[in-house]
């Protein structure tokens, strides 16, 4: 077979492959058609509620709204007025601009630098558990929140996280005992632990620290 002939049949194979959308491992649907400008919005005030673990109640409130009308502009359904994105904007102590974010003509992506995810209060916190949010979705049925969790030599166990959703760990540094329900993992540098985040689970012996963990928690997004 000639240099000639080859080239033709790995183009066409090329084309063949971008008619059907690249192949990979992974068993994922194509993408969907990119979200409307009240859909982006939308999820863009959610993400931002609950950065600031408020309720859709409490927004609504302190923001000046109904709680239907903030629903339906979380929701997408409504084309929000200028006033009411501005009464949100100063509700969340944000810019009015951070609500169109995420209205470009590409898919989400969020890069976070070393050393500088979003430290959070979470569960958990005062017993010396540092979150640091190292990226976020903005759109979608499905929230991802992807953390670096550092436990310092002052940290106390703490077995009682309850949430939504699943919950992956993958262990960098240090060594715990892990409970999940009514077992307990012994996990060391490089041992990860996929469970069902609606049981109480959390680190419930601080074998050797400092200890640190990556944890992606995935749950359905909700309005």
């Amino acid at each position: 077979m000639s240099d000639k002939t080859v080239r033709r049949n790995e183009a066409a194979g090329i084309a063949s492959a971008g008619s059907d959308g690249l192949k990979t491992g992974s068993k994922a649907p194509q993408p969907a058609a990119s979200l409307s400008i009240a859909k982006a919005i939308g999820a863009q005030v959610r993400m931002l509620r609950r950065r600031l673990d408020l309720t859709a109640a409490e927004l609504a409130e302190q923001a000046g709204l109904s709680a239907g009308m903030l629903s339906k502009i979380e929701n997408g359904t409504v084309s929000a007025s200028i006033e009411s994105l501005d009464a949100l904007a100063r509700a969340l102590n944000v810019p009015l601009t951070s609500f169109f974010a995420s209205y470009e003509d590409r898919r989400d992506c969020s890069y976070v630098r070393a050393g500088q995810g979003l430290v959070i209060e979470r569960r958990g916190t005062k017993a010396g558990h540092q979150y640091e949010l190292l990226g976020h979705s903005l759109s979608g049925d499905v929230v991802v929140e992807p953390y670096l969790i550092t436990l310092t030599k002052e940290a106390q166990p703490y077995s009682m996280f309850q949430h939504a959703g699943v919950e992956f760990i993958y262990m960098l540094t240090g060594r715990v005992v892990y409970r999940h329900a009514d077992k307990a993992y012994e996990l060391a540098p490089g041992d990860a632990l996929f469970f069902d985040a609606g049981a109480l689970h959390g680190p419930e012996e601080l074998t050797e620290l400092p200890m640190t963990y990556l944890s992606i928690i995935i749950y359905p997004r909700r309005s």
